[in-house]
């Protein structure tokens, strides 16, 4: 008995499907390319997460002219990239009872501080019962002074009668109130910490007099 099949013109002479390239024998991705990609997504997701740590988004920045804080840092509702950046540098933020500390990257024109110029702070400080001003590098490690201190406090601060001041940043010495700098440090960052203040609890905001940063000469 013979079996016969109809002719579809349409199929007749195609040549039949082909497997796709990456299913044939002999051409699966082999070891050292599932390696490669392995290695690849390591070092991209690692590199990714070391730059969000590295540079950790100001979630919740308190900005009081140049000055900037976070208010949250060292409490439970801390931002997880915050708390990440406390971890890998050990830094300990203040914790909501004790303070709030205040970072200043610019002058208030708004170019970035530099440790090869001088600056003069001028004004008043938030409220607080004790408050210390000291210099910092751009990885926010103390600066090294030809000075036998790296900062001032306000119980030692000279005043006017209106209780304002001015402050002298500057590598050597100045009169009044001199805050040391680093002649060769790795950028300079000014820190403001206040303690025992009402700025934590995030009252009292408005209005609240934080001394103006003013260039001098540079080197």
């Amino acid at each position: 008995m013979t079996l016969t099949f109809d002719r579809n013109p349409e199929t007749d002479g195609l040549a039949p499907d082909r497997v796709p390239a990456i299913l044939r024998r002999g051409r699966m991705p082999g070891w050292p390319k599932l390696a490669a990609i392995l290695v690849i997504g390591l070092v991209t997701g690692l590199g990714s997460a070391y730059l969000a740590v590295d540079n950790a988004p100001a979630f919740d920045t308190l900005e009081l002219g140049v000055w900037e804080a976070r208010p949250l840092q060292g409490t439970g509702e801390a931002d997880p990239y915050s708390a990440a950046t406390h971890a890998r540098t050990g830094r300990v933020p203040l914790a909501s009872g004790e303070g709030l500390i205040f970072l200043a990257r610019t002058d208030t024109a708004g170019a970035t501080l530099s440790p090869a110029c001088d600056y003069t702070l001028e004004g008043q400080a938030a409220p607080a019962r004790l408050w210390t001003l000291t210099t910092l590098d751009e990885n926010l490690r103390l600066t090294e002074t030809d000075a036998e201190r790296t900062g001032l406090h306000s119980r030692q601060i000279l005043r006017r009668p209106d209780g304002s001041f001015t402050v002298q940043v500057a590598a050597r010495a100045r009169s009044g109130n001199w805050l040391p700098g680093g002649r060769d440090a790795n950028g300079l960052v000014l820190a403001l910490r206040l303690y025992d203040t009402p700025l934590t609890t995030g009252t009292g905001v408005a209005n609240v007099p934080m001394p103006e940063i003013t260039r001098g000469d540079c080197r």
